[in-house]
């Protein structure tokens, strides 16, 4: 039956998990995609994403216990993709013991002095742990990308912002993440394909809504202006980081309710790869067990 449940998990994530860049095109992907559910099939979808939070919510709990595998979940998209509510939805019945959340902003003058990838290893998620990053250090080949003049900030030497300079950092990411795949840290990278259609609309609701007004920035609509110099950086992004071992996931995100779906589906399909099981109990420990048991009867 797990199995059964397993494979039609799989089937349903198939069509939007990138393990290979190449060839790669954004405008292959419709932000507005169900995967032939309707609106009117929202029932249905919440019933789905119910039995994936419980189902998540068993195997992190095996994960913990086991401790041998570690599971890393980055999320990037547009500002209003949807990275804060769908992580809370997702994660909604999982142990907080088993799952530690950043949220990487503006890099402090600390990271600023370090590599790149510095702010983000002391975050990584030990063994038998949830890591999730709302944001990474993807921004480096995304905002860096699309306003290069921050490098000026990470005093990057001006003889390393070569020609390959952005080969060179896609090269590492993939090279550290292989890495801590070897060491078993799986990794889950979503990317949330919002609409440009769509990103005004919630910009709108959150103008008009005086309890959404503090998530609104005046820099989201500066950033807008850029809108296309972003989606050709995030289809770069996938492009030369998507791999069998790290793969990326283009979450179709104009509708919440299926971003929520699928991203949950993904987590359970990834857990479904470690083989999960609580530990076996030796035994020397179930004779120590039934002692306890003895000593506890007598009271």
């Amino acid at each position: 039956m797990e199995k059964m449940k397993a494979e039609r998990v799989h089937k349903f994530i198939k069509p939007y998990v990138v393990k290979s860049g190449e060839g790669f095109r954004l405008k292959d992907h419709e932000p507005g995609d169900t995967h032939d559910l309707k609106s009117g099939d929202k029932p249905e979808a919440r019933k789905m994403l119910d039995d994936g939070v419980l189902l998540l919510s068993e195997m992190q709990d095996k994960l913990y216990a086991q401790s041998n595998w570690g599971l890393l979940l980055i999320f990037q998209g547009m500002d209003a993709a949807g990275k804060d509510s769908t992580i809370k939805h997702v994660m909604s019945g999982v142990s907080p013991q088993g799952v530690d959340i950043f949220s990487f902003k503006e890099p402090s003058s600390e990271e600023l002095a370090h590599d790149f990838l510095w702010r983000t290893n002391r975050c990584l998620p030990a063994r038998g742990k949830i890591g999730i990053f709302n944001r990474s250090y993807y921004e480096e080949v995304l905002v860096v990308r699309v306003h290069p003049e921050m490098l000026e900030k990470e005093r990057m030497p001006k003889e390393l912002r070569g020609d390959h300079f952005w080969k060179n950092r896609y090269e590492d990411i993939n090279t550290f993440e292989k890495y801590l795949t070897r060491n078993g840290i799986a990794i889950r990278k979503f990317f949330l394909n919002v609409s440009k259609k769509e990103q005004k609309r919630r910009f709108l609701e959150r103008l008009d809504n005086p309890e959404k007004n503090w998530k609104f920035s005046a820099a989201d609509v500066q950033e807008r202006k850029h809108w296309d110099e972003y989606q050709s950086a995030y289809e770069k992004m996938i492009r030369n980081t998507a791999t069998e071992h790290s793969p990326w996931v283009v979450v179709p995100a104009d509708n919440k309710w299926f971003s929520r779906l699928l991203v949950v589906a993904t987590v359970v399909d990834a857990l479904s790869e470690m083989n999960l099981e609580y530990p076996k109990v030796t035994e020397e420990k179930l004779v120590a067990l039934k002692a306890a048991r003895k000593e506890l009867e007598k009271e």
